[in-house]
């Protein structure tokens, strides 16, 4: 998984650089033996990644902007990635961007692995893991990458959890309970991800059918 995700960044336009952080050691040994690349290895206390991407952030002081990449989407598309950044240069208004795709699978509603997201146009209102309010063009799926300012990247891992992060286990509803604004991206790109094992045959399913293994 995680060498689909590097060959997927490496092929962006919009990323000056690629950095795997992990602090796990196979990992680490994998990239270096599959991809000639040195990962940079973080505390094994962190809680989710975006406080693992906050640690390695503290040195990219030349930074404006970080691009958190999960592990778990080896199916995300390097114009995804390129899509995301686009949005971000054009609505600067947003301290933190995401992405999402329209729900074509009633099914997904009631998925509590997949998180599903609201919004008024371009904005995040909400972040739910079920709805059963049915189909509505204002909810997509919400697709595991986000953009952060640095500065901003930095603040939020300072914030205590809230009770809706608590109770649906959502990081980015603790960022909007403190009044940070998300924008929303769509993409037409089918890109599932690994929320559990047994996902994995639904993923080499999916690209084995788009001819990509």
């Amino acid at each position: 998984m995680i060498t689909r995700v590097v060959e997927s960044c490496r092929k962006s336009k919009v990323l000056d650089q690629v950095i795997v952080a992990t602090d796990d050691d196979r990992i680490a040994s994998h990239l270096k033996d599959s991809l000639g690349m040195e990962a940079i290895m973080t505390s094994e206390h962190h809680l989710n990644g975006t406080e693992r991407i906050a640690e390695v952030a503290q040195n990219l002081t030349d930074t404006d902007w970080i691009i958190n990449i999960q592990g778990d989407e080896p199916c995300i598309h390097p114009r995804q990635i390129d899509l995301l950044g686009e949005f971000l240069k054009r609505n600067e208004e947003f301290d933190i961007v995401t992405m999402a795709k329209r729900l074509d699978d009633a099914q997904l509603y009631e998925n509590r692995n997949a998180v599903k997201v609201r919004m008024n146009e371009k904005e995040a209102v909400s972040f739910h893991r079920i709805i059963r309010s049915g189909y509505s063009e204002t909810i997509g799926k919400h697709v595991g990458i986000y953009g952060f300012k640095r500065n901003v990247l930095l603040d939020l891992v300072k914030l205590e959890p809230t009770e809706n992060e608590r109770e649906l286990s959502l990081e980015q509803l603790r960022w909007m309970d403190n009044g940070y604004r998300i924008g929303v991206e769509w993409t037409s790109f089918e890109s599932p991800s690994v929320d559990v094992p047994s996902d994995m045959e639904k993923v080499l399913t999916f690209l084995e059918k788009n001819g990509q293994i």
